[in-house]
């Protein structure tokens, strides 16, 4: 295997926002600000938010401001959506929203889509009322968005402004088959949440690729894979540190969610045996240990699955060490 093969693949990152235990949404975004200006100096590629509701650890709820906040606040790095949940939303909303971004932000903006509500059954149905299923309308949606920012579109009845006629290149998103083929049929990017939901990972991208369709927006398929990263000087340190994003994943499989916690010394006093099985099973591809370990087990992944581009996510609960394990990460690129 070529050493250098991580040389030529763009790295990204993605954050929820995460509150950390002890404090507060507006210390969140003071922090995941750092870091994107971090990111954009270490020459990461983008840097995206995931939308969500109704978390207590997980600030990133409206999108698109906190987008306009870090494209704001940084000069270089694409800011966008990983992703903007389409069935919570009216697609001309979301083009009205992203043609402003795009409007302030020029060529910086991208609209990754996902299908899922990004919350509980529940909470979905506060958002969407009597359009409960309309993760059933999510194909129709998408043409719906390609039609509003098409310049073609000024004729029409129903107008995005802003919006009309910009480029804002849109992702699908994918953390089961389902939008696979979506997005090979459309001929878009596709974006895997493989650091939550690995199981379906290898047999995504394959109906992705074999599906794919060249379109005016590519001529090519193209894979962007979300990963785990924990990153520290050494392999005993990221182990502590990941402590915190393993606790946090418990807690989503025991429907006990709670803010990010700080590392523990002793992660197995807090699960038992299914319950670390589960954990480890969601978090299959995370990459965890020094730049050295982590190198080998990265270049094995992009080997193995051929992907386009990396994003990162790490839930780390010190900002130093954070910050720390993004420089990390950025050096295996380089």
């Amino acid at each position: 295997m070529n050493n250098n093969s991580l040389k030529n693949i763009p790295y990204s990152v993605l954050d929820l926002a995460t509150v950390l235990d002890g404090y507060t949404a507006a210390d969140t975004f003071k922090t995941s600000l750092e870091i994107a200006q971090q990111s954009e100096e270490l020459g990461y590629n983008r840097y995206w938010f995931a939308e969500h509701h109704n978390m207590a650890g997980v600030a990133s709820s409206a999108t698109a401001i906190l987008i306009g906040f870090v494209a704001g606040g940084t000069k270089r790095i694409r800011v966008g959506s990983g992703g903007i949940m389409l069935p919570n939303h009216a697609p001309l909303i979301v083009a009205e929203q992203f043609g402003t971004l795009a409007s302030l932000y020029p060529n910086r903006i991208d609209l990754g889509l996902g299908r899922a509500p990004g919350t509980d059954q529940v909470t979905a149905m506060a958002i969407r009322g009597e359009n409960f299923n309309s993760a059933h309308s999510f194909p129709r949606d998408v043409e719906q968005l390609h039609q509003l920012f098409s310049a073609d579109n000024y004729g029409a009845k129903i107008r995005a402004i802003p919006g009309e006629g910009l480029d804002i290149p849109i992702w699908i998103l994918g953390s089961s088959t389902d939008s696979a083929r979506l997005a090979a049929e459309k001929g878009l990017p596709y974006a895997f949440a493989s650091h939550f939901a690995p199981a379906y990972f290898e047999q995504a991208i394959s109906i992705y690729r074999n599906n794919f369709k060249p379109s005016e927006f590519l001529k090519e398929p193209y894979v962007m894979a979300c990963v785990n990263v924990v990153a520290a000087d050494t392999d005993e340190e990221a182990e502590l540190l990941s402590s915190s994003v393993k606790r946090m994943f418990l807690g989503v499989i025991t429907g006990r969610r709670e803010m990010l916690k700080p590392p523990v010394q002793d992660i197995n006093s807090y699960w038992d045996q299914l319950e670390k099985e589960a954990v480890e099973q969601m978090l299959y591809y995370s990459f965890i240990g020094s730049a050295e370990t982590i190198k080998g087990n990265l270049q094995a992944f992009v080997s193995k699955y051929g992907v386009n581009e990396i994003m990162s996510t790490s839930h780390i609960y010190n900002h130093n060490a954070k910050l720390h394990s993004n420089k990390l990460f950025a050096g295996l690129f380089s």
